[in-house]
């Protein structure tokens, strides 16, 4: 079962990958298959065509996209820590 997490910033940063691999296929500075798979990534809980793609994917490349996984989790977690990190910080300022 697939989970959607709505987002609209993840929907614009996967879309955006997804166009600079349709133009990394036909131009050569670009490197369009990775621009894709990275987009598929991004998409995987938006769409449930990217979700079938990223299961493609997996299958085709299971440590790679293990490895992707796991740095989209640390990501973010730190992330999470730099939020509180922050929100402490504007809270010790008011008090």
């Amino acid at each position: 079962m697939m989970e959607y997490r709505p987002s609209f910033g993840r929907k614009v940063f996967g879309w955006s990958l997804l166009g600079l691999g349709a133009l990394g296929t036909v131009l050569p500075i670009l490197q369009g298959a990775l621009f894709i798979a990275l987009g598929l990534f991004v998409l995987r809980h938006q769409y449930h065509w990217a979700h079938r793609g990223m299961a493609w994917a997996q299958a085709r490349w299971p440590r790679q996209v293990a490895m992707v996984e796991s740095l989209e989790a640390r990501l973010v977690q730190r992330m999470r820590r730099w939020r509180e990190q922050a929100r402490s910080l504007l809270l010790m300022g008011r008090g």
